[in-house]
């Protein structure tokens, strides 16, 4: 693409949230911790379940986006974590740290003006930054909503 500028600015501005969705700080910020386990009745996952859902997701997508190397985890289960609940307090802090790290450089690769954001991923099977880009922000959107929810149902938002 010629002048990109622009799309790069959407690009950041979606993955990050905030415009017509929360933003992943808001939906974590002083989230209690008696919660990260907790399955609110009728509810499919926990907080951490999808917390870590999200984290793993979206650095699949980065590492995909960045290395021909990387290896997928398997499609579903190495998506979700293998309990409800974080083995501690420490556990969420170190998750929400590294979805911030992978966000932050997924943000950085859309922003760098020498990345073709419509060229193939050559490693790929026919995917293009442009479109991993997007699939993450629509996937980190969904999640951030229902981690919203699980806080409300939960009685941990206001």
């Amino acid at each position: 693409m010629t002048d990109d500028k622009s799309l790069r600015q959407h690009l950041v501005a979606l993955l990050k949230g905030g415009n017509a969705h929360a933003t992943f700080d808001a939906a974590v910020k002083d989230f209690p911790a008696k919660h990260y386990g907790k399955r609110p009745r009728g509810a499919a996952h926990s907080p951490w379940e999808v917390l870590e859902h999200l984290r793993i997701a979206q650095w699949d997508i980065l590492e995909f986006s960045r290395n021909a190397k990387h290896v997928s985890p398997k499609f579903p289960d190495g998506y979700w974590p293998k309990t409800p609940a974080p083995a501690d307090a420490t556990a969420w802090t170190k998750s929400v740290g590294s979805f911030r790290a992978d966000l932050k450089a997924m943000v950085a690769l859309a922003e760098n003006e020498s990345v073709d954001l419509l060229a193939r991923i050559p490693h790929g099977e026919g995917q293009t930054i442009l479109r991993e880009v997007l699939v993450l922000a629509d996937h980190n959107a969904y999640h951030l909503g229902e981690l919203l929810l699980l806080r409300r149902l939960l009685g941990a938002w206001k």
